[in-house]
């Protein structure tokens, strides 16, 4: 029988739980194959109608072994049992105990969800509705209780013991090598954020004094012998709790604060309330086989669970359709911190970038939802970068709508208002109002509107009058489950740029409101008339990307190439470099499938020699803005019938010209500006690393006769992962003749590090060529080819489906057929890896017709399966809608 979607969960049935659970005591004794789980739950209604309404308890795959009501078994006809639900049909007046007895197998938990082993630790995801394979419980965000939590097993095997809270016991039992750990939680929290840690592992200690003096230990586990892979993780976690006391007063609130790092897990990391789980990317670091960009991302996730101890834990989510509330305001805040600790702009020009080539397509296609939907069929599918991005994005405009004042006065309104609750966006929204003395019902729709809103601006200057106007419109695009929409307020930061450069002070305005350099439209269409303009300004518009929208502004090259040189914002000089690139790439992706004669623009060539050779601009800002818009972006300014083929060689194409036109100036930024001696991961080392491995990347294709050459000496002399890699990039993607030796030198010297293999595999998988298919066909074939490690997975197939689009959109349909038939073998072991491999599929419909058929030929293929998980049925029935 055909696997069916679950039931749709819907925001409008919300209902509070008719039963409370205040604490929580767990004995657990820990077993690869027979883990026993005692848990005692101390039961209350919430009110006196809950008096004889039955208890119904949530599981996923347990087996029950033991039931007690306050000490006395319960007999047979008072409770029904299965794997997935337990009900205890008459409770008695509360509160009362109810003990549970369940037995599970961490070994055979594939899923990765729940308790699990990963290379012989135990170890627990319980987000979102992980817990349930633990124990029965009312697996929801909004029931919240205090934990205490026992944990027994051999000391031999598992020597450390760990849970949420403070150790308040330990020692050993009375069977010979066995030993505990009493663990207590006293802040009360959601089920999602149990977590415990058993095994043997390396201890890092260091300790970090709060604000209030409070001294708290730190710690972080890994495997035996990466112990000197911890100390950029270690303090980005000291310098991540300093930012929160110094800019929003938040300290923490236990004794000791737990990281363990292991290699086989779904997620990037987990915050659970003073134990947090990382996937190992994202703790361990060394210049041998980390890049820049990793350390980049440790010091951002090791930020991002630390702070939700407060937005998310301490403040959790009332039910799942308020994800962004915890997940949206962290990113805000881990993307404030790590501007505050490297090059603000270059931040922003990377978070955008990660915006539009993630979330943007999510947004246009058959899987766009509101950043809190109104309904879901499997949870786990909506951990999306409409959630995550475009939430934080959500938030930085409530700053900018109400200027860091009234931001700051509403969040802490919020913290002291909601300390300790299950809440939702509607009370989050309440305390800015309040704080603001403001309305923001109609702010509010960026919540609830799925979508990218496109803004036009045309504009019109008046020589006689001395005014300029500029006329605004919004609008969203047809989104499948969203029949109308709105119009929003969307905060528009610009500049009105004079002849010189300079921003002209406008002194007078009548229209669209401002407040300071930031015009609010919040209409379907507005105009703003400046005064006392007498000569015609060119608008920098949007500028920080004040606003998550598509701006049709039609500037000219010539308006462009002005704002290149001369804007005073960073980020909108950036855009103008890209649109530059951007017009002429389209350009040529439809001369090229004409098979028209073409070559690039010399204008396009000549702005990226000047960004080049500007010394006003930081190396990061040079590196950013000589990076030209990818493959994915380009097929997705241009929407429809889209040709990778064409695409590739368009940008291959341009990138070729601008080697060869600036050929003599970059060597000097491969040879003389490459950061070499001691590494550090700084923004300022790491932006001359950026630069110089940009200006490698045009030099490979300058049409020297020794460029093959040099990439081969940059990858062989290379002392540090980030330029190892970009060379071997280069040798690879280029198909130069030094690729195989490359490749072979780099797995002699990496084949021992986990984490720097699955730059090899993603490499290889991205890398454009005919003969990609059958390699990434090899790869899963190696012996470091590992199914059940989810990196790894991610490394070889995400990368081939998300990163290669020639190959993975194959007009002989192989590459579609590659991915569905490995989305079908995953979903059987773990469907969360599968389900995201499957979203690799959204942006099918917009492929020319004879690649599109094949896209559905192979989801036709998924949706048929059977026995499909809940997590891919929900993924291809949408894709397919």
């Amino acid at each position: 029988m055909r696997s069916e979607t679950a039931p749709a969960i819907r925001l409008e049935d919300y209902q509070p739980p008719a039963y409370r659970i205040d604490k929580v005591y767990l004995d657990i004794l820990l077993d690869p194959a027979a883990t026993r789980v005692t848990a005692t739950l101390t039961v209350a209604g919430q009110d006196d109608t809950s008096v004889g309404t039955p208890l119904v308890l949530d599981g996923d795959e347990l087996k029950l072994t033991a039931l007690k009501l306050n000490g006395a078994a319960l007999s047979e006809d008072a409770f029904e049992a299965s794997p997935e639900r337990l009900e205890i049909m008459k409770p008695p007046a509360t509160p009362f105990d109810l003990t549970i007895e369940t037995e599970i197998n961490p070994e055979a938990n594939t899923k990765l969800m729940g308790l699990y082993r990963s290379s012989g630790t135990f170890c627990t995801q319980c987000e979102a509705e992980g817990f349930r394979r633990i124990t029965y419980f009312l697996d929801r965000p909004d029931v919240l209780a205090v934990y205490t939590t026992r944990l027994e097993a051999p000391r031999t095997s598992c020597p450390i013991l760990l849970a949420n809270g403070n150790l308040i016991e330990a020692g050993d039992v009375s069977e010979r090598d066995r030993h505990f750990a009493i663990w207590h939680d006293p802040h009360p929290k959601p089920a999602y954020l149990f977590a415990l840690v058993a095994g043997d592992l390396a201890k890092v200690p260091d300790e970090f004094v709060t604000v209030s003096g409070k001294q708290v230990e730190l710690n972080i586990f890994v495997e035996h012998g990466k112990e000197d892979l911890c100390g950029w993780a270690m303090d980005s976690l000291k310098r991540s709790m300093r930012w929160d006391e110094e800019v929003y007063g938040l300290e923490y609130d236990l004794n000791v604060f737990n990281i363990v790092a292991v290699s086989d897990f779904n997620m990037g990391a987990m915050e659970n309330k003073g134990l947090n789980i990382f996937n190992d990317k994202y703790v361990l670091a060394d210049p041998e086989t980390a890049t820049d960009q990793d350390y980049a991302n440790i010091e951002a996730v090791i930020a991002h669970e630390y702070f939700h101890n407060w937005t998310g834990n301490r403040i959790t989510c009332r039910d799942w359709f308020q994800l962004c509330l915890k997940e949206g305001l962290t990113v805000f805040r881990d993307q404030e911190f790590s501007s505050d600790m490297r090059s603000r702009p270059v931040k922003r020009i990377a978070d955008v970038r990660l915006l539009k080539s993630h979330q943007f397509p999510e947004d246009a296609g058959p899987l766009a939802h509101p950043v809190r939907p109104r309904v879901y069929h499997e949870i786990n599918n909506f951990y999306t970068a409409t959630v995550y991005e475009k939430g934080a994005e959500v938030v930085r405009m409530l700053k900018t709508v109400l200027g860091d004042e009234k931001f700051h006065a509403g969040l802490d309104l919020y913290f002291k208002r909601h300390d300790g609750e299950a809440t939702t966006i509607e009370a989050f929204l309440k305390c800015f109002e309040d704080a603001a003395a403001t309305d923001l019902s109609q702010f509010a729709l960026w919540y609830e509107q799925a979508g990218t809103p496109v803004v036009s601006v045309k504009t019109r200057h008046d020589p006689e009058e001395q005014t300029f106007t500029v006329s605004l419109s919004q609008e969203i695009p047809p989104v499948p489950s969203q029949k109308t929409s709105k119009p929003a307020v969307i905060p528009l930061r610009f500049g009105l740029i004079g002849p010189n450069g300079d921003d002209i002070a406008v002194a007078s305005h009548a229209g669209a409101e401002i407040s300071g350099d930031v015009l609010l439209l919040d209409k379907a269409r507005q105009e703003v008339t400046f005064n006392n303009i007498p000569t015609p300004p060119v608008l920098s518009l949007l500028r920080g990307f004040s606003a998550p929208v598509r701006l049709d502004q039609q500037l000219g090259s010539e308006d462009l190439l002005f704002l290149a040189s001369k804007d005073n914002d960073p980020f909108n000089r950036w855009q103008a470099v890209q649109s530059l690139a951007m017009q002429d790439l389209v350009r040529l992706t439809a001369r090229i499938r004409q098979e028209e004669t073409c070559v690039p623009t010399e204008d396009v060539i000549e702005v990226f020699g000047a960004v080049l050779s500007d010394p006003s601009l930081d190396a990061a800002l040079r590196a950013q803005a000589l990076t030209l818009p990818s493959e994915a972006d380009i097929a997705q300014e241009i929407g429809k019938n889209v040709d990778p083929d064409a695409i590739l060689k368009a940008r291959r194409m341009l990138r070729e010209a601008i080697a060869r036109s600036h050929a003599p100036a970059l060597l000097p930024f491969v040879t003389d500006f490459a950061s070499k001696g001691d590494y550090s991961p700084d923004a300022e080392n790491s932006g001359k690393r950026a630069l110089s491995n940009r200006a490698l990347h045009y030099l490979a294709m300058s049409g020297r006769e020794d460029a093959a050459q040099i990439v081969w000496d940059w990858f062989a002399t290379a002392d540090n992962m980030t330029d190892r890699l970009a060379a071997l990039t280069l040798l690879v993607h280029d198909d130069m003749k030094q690729k195989e030796a490359a490749l072979a030198h780099y797995r002699n010297r990496h084949e021992t590090s986990t984490l720097a293999m699955d730059k090899w595999f993603m490499t290889q998988a991205t890398a454009p060529g005919d003969k990609t298919l059958q390699k990434v066909q090899d790869l899963m074939n190696d012996p470091l080819y590992d199914a059940s490690n989810p990196n790894r997975v991610r490394s070889l197939l995400q990368s081939f489906a998300t990163g290669n689009p020639t190959q993975f959109a194959r007009t002989d349909g192989q590459g579609f057929e590659l991915i569905a038939e490995a989305v079908l073998q995953l979903d059987k072991r773990n469907p969360q890896v599968a389900s995201r491999l499957l979203t690799s599929f959204r942006s099918w419909r917009a492929l020319d017709p004879q690649r599109s058929a094949l896209a559905e030929t192979a989801l036709m293929k998924i949706s048929s399966c059977e026995e499909l998980s809940r997590d891919s049925r929900d993924i291809v029935d949408r894709t397919l809608q």
